[in-house]
């Protein structure tokens, strides 16, 4: 969105100081120096380890049209606006130019598949629709804001993606953003170290269902248990999705192969060369979606048709004649499963699944990771590798499933992890890379190839 420094003022409260013109106008929103550019308002907000403020001057230099900030700056280059707090005063913004530019907000949430499922949602919209959306997973009190602001002007539906690891927090994001429909893919550990049970997990969930208003729709995920209950907290309209038979947009006659799909939605059939069946699972969604805004699954198939894989999001390459799947962005127990599904189905000779430990389990880590273990046993996976930290329970857990301790090795880094595959992985292999994003398995990936 295009805004001047006056509507800026207006709709934060903020003060002028030097130079300041308001009718100047801002083309960009930014909080990063490294990325600021011409044309932009950078909001120097404080954070654990560095304090915007310090790179206000810097922005200037390069351009920035003016700086949001919380105390005034010595010999500055440029136009400041001074409020009490610069993230208050990003997320007011937000919430002002949301009410300004007043178009459809799709908001997307669930423990696994969020990003995949807005991405989707948005390329099956742009059908009919001009389409915005969160770029990559800004999804928190920080990207949300910077998400809606990016928005180009001329928009006509917005798709905005809605993480938490607190109870409350996607209740401040709807408050922000305020969402008409809102879809749930699913609810499972990721983040449970902040919860009592899982149970917290979902009701941290079900706050994007209670804030949508009455005329909205609530698109849910007719597979888990605990997202098609969230029908009985919206007032208004729900739409489920899914392989149940009682989902009202539902997955027929299904062909889930090792780097396709086929299945059938009221009577259309639909090809994909996404893999797995969470990537259905996601498609589901977004043709859900496509039919709250009128457009109907015949409309889609083509669209469908040319769905890719996100950047180290499932996708798929040949190396030395092994075939490489890099789904390594990041990780919890129900994606890592989803993804150990997918390798199953890979035709070839060894099936070796390279797995980082996942963060932010609490008090379930160790347990959760020794059932992926087990589990990757069980799908028939011949080789599991374990990278830092908890990773070493999941290799515990599955020599003791069966796999021979030569077949199931932990190493605490991945670059370690990488020099090892790059001799140990042979032509006709098939491997997985999975890890949360702090255990960096990409760099396995990296060493491997090098």
């Amino acid at each position: 969105m295009q805004l001047t420094l006056a509507q800026v003022q207006a709709a934060t409260g903020a003060q002028f100081l030097g130079s300041a013109v308001a009718d100047t106008n801002i083309t960009g929103w930014s909080i990063d120096s490294r990325t600021a550019a011409q044309g932009d308002l950078f909001f120097a907000i404080k954070g654990e380890r560095l304090d915007g403020h310090a790179f206000v001057n810097a922005v200037m230099v390069q351009g920035a049209s003016a700086a949001v900030v919380s105390e005034p700056i010595a010999d500055a280059k440029g136009p400041l606006l001074l409020v009490k707090d610069t993230l208050d005063a990003l997320q007011a913004l937000a919430h002002w130019a949301r009410k300004h530019w007043a178009k459809p907000i799709v908001a997307v949430t669930g423990s696994a598949g969020k990003t995949g499922t807005k991405d989707i949602i948005a390329a099956l919209l742009a059908v009919r629709y001009k389409v915005g959306k969160t770029v990559g997973n800004f999804n928190n009190h920080i990207g949300l804001p910077l998400s809606i602001l990016r928005l180009a002007d001329d928009s006509q539906v917005a798709v905005l993606e809605m993480g938490m690891n607190h109870a409350g927090e996607i209740r401040a994001l709807v408050g922000i953003a305020q969402p008409e429909h809102g879809v749930v893919t699913n609810v499972g550990y990721a983040h449970v170290e902040n919860f009592d049970s899982i149970e917290g997990v979902a009701a941290a969930k079900r706050e994007l269902v209670e804030g949508l208003p009455k005329s909205g729709v609530a698109i849910l995920n007719a597979d888990d248990a605990r997202v098609i209950k969230f029908s009985a907290s919206h007032q208004g309209r729900s739409v489920t999705y899914g392989f149940a038979e009682g989902a009202e947009v539902r997955a027929e006659n299904a062909q889930i192969g090792a780097d396709h799909a086929s299945f059938t939605v009221q009577g259309v059939r639909f090809e994909t060369t996404l893999s797995g069946r969470h990537s259905v699972s996601n498609i589901l969604a977004g043709i859900a979606v496509a039919g709250v805004f009128g457009i109907a699954p015949r409309e889609l198939v083509n669209a469908v048709a040319a769905l890719a894989p996100g950047k180290m999001r499932g996708e798929r390459k040949v190396w030395r004649g092994a075939t490489v799947l890099n789904d390594s962005y990041n990780s919890n127990p129900e994606a890592a499963r989803n993804m150990l599904d997918v390798l199953r189905t890979e035709p070839a000779q060894r099936r070796i699944a390279v797995l980082g430990e996942m963060r932010e389990l609490g008090q379930m880590s160790e347990q959760l990771h020794r059932q992926l273990g087990e589990y990757a046993v069980s799908a028939g996976i011949d080789v599991v590798i374990g990278i830092h930290g908890a990773a070493r329970f999941l290799v515990e857990s599955a020599v003791k499933a069966g796999a021979h301790p030569k077949a199931a090795i932990f190493f605490d880094q991945p670059q370690t992890a990488g020099d090892f595959l790059k001799d140990f992985v042979k032509s006709g292999d098939a491997i997985l890379f999975k890890g949360s994003r702090g255990t960096q398995v990409e760099t396995a990936l990296a060493r491997m190839e090098s």
